[in-house]
This record gives C-alpha cells, structure tokens and sequence, in this order.
C-alpha cells in the first residue's frame, strides 16, 4: 500500500464530500489505498452508527461502499491513463448507480474493512464490485457505477473557489 490515500490526491475544490472529504472536519474521511488488484480502506464505525443495538446502521454501510468506490474509481482512472494521481487534469467521479445487498446484519464495535475490484473502465465510466467484512465475514456486498466528474461542473466548482 502506498503512504497517501486516493482521496488524499483530490483537489481542494472536490474534498468536502462527508463519506471521504479530507476537508470535512465533521466527516468519515475515510481513506482507501491499492492492495494489489484490490482497493482497501477501513473504518471504526462509532456508538451512534447505530441501527439496533450491537448493529451498524445500513445507511452508512451504503455510504462506506459509495464512497470507497468513488475513490476507488478515480484511482483506476489514472492506472488507465498511466499516469501517477497527483498529474493534471484531475480526475473526480461521481456516483451513477449504487446497488448494495445487505448479506447479515453488520455488528457494531469491530473495524470494518471495505474491499473493491474493478470490473471496467471505460472512457469516463467505472464498474467497482465491492464489499465489506466485519470480524472477517462479509456482510454487505454492492456495485457502484462511478463517472468522471463533467468539466463544466470541475469549472463551476472553480469559479466558486474565487
């Protein structure tokens, strides 16, 4: 794995997002990394991440998932480009589709691990399968269709920033 996080490349202008916005203080911020042909991140859900009692509320379970693989995506967009995540331009993508299955209830108090493959690039399209495993069991699985971020939105984002 490598020292810096994929959302750790995003520009200030696209780093607010509350799933994996290195600027939203109040956020999960959570941060995935390369694990060979994998991408991993972890997050420690807190008390309040709570459905019912000793269970991780599925909401943010979708939210781990949405996220991890937006960033996820960026990254596989720069590996098809051959290009390191710090070059211009920089690639952000948004969620298309989200479908997420919830296996068995997830339990509150162990580390979750998220985990993501890529399933296809193509032009400013990402297919990431993903999952996530609590004490080493998967409990939610889904798939999350990313696009590159449109360049009139990058502009508008930009202009806002001055």
């Amino acid at each position: 794995m490598t020292d810096k996080a994929f959302q750790d490349f995003y520009p200030d202008h696209m780093a607010h997002c509350y799933g994996c916005g290195h600027l939203n203080e109040s956020g999960y911020q959570i941060k995935s990394y390369w694990d060979g042909d994998e991408s991993v991140a972890h997050f420690q859900p807190k008390p309040y991440h709570i459905s019912i009692p000793g269970y991780v509320y599925g909401g943010l379970l979708a939210s781990l998932i949405d996220c991890h693989g937006t960033g996820t995506a960026a990254a596989a967009g720069y590996r098809a480009e051959s290009r390191p995540m710090d070059s211009e331009p920089a690639l952000r993508y948004l969620t298309a589709s989200l479908h997420v299955d919830y296996l068995k209830p997830t339990p509150l108090g162990p580390m979750l691990e998220i985990r993501g493959k890529v399933k296809e690039v193509k032009g400013r399209k990402v297919v990431i399968e993903e999952w996530i495993t609590a004490n080493g069991e998967v409990t939610v699985r889904g798939e999350l269709v990313a696009v590159q971020v449109p360049d009139s939105l990058v502009q508008e984002l930009l202009n806002a920033k001055k």
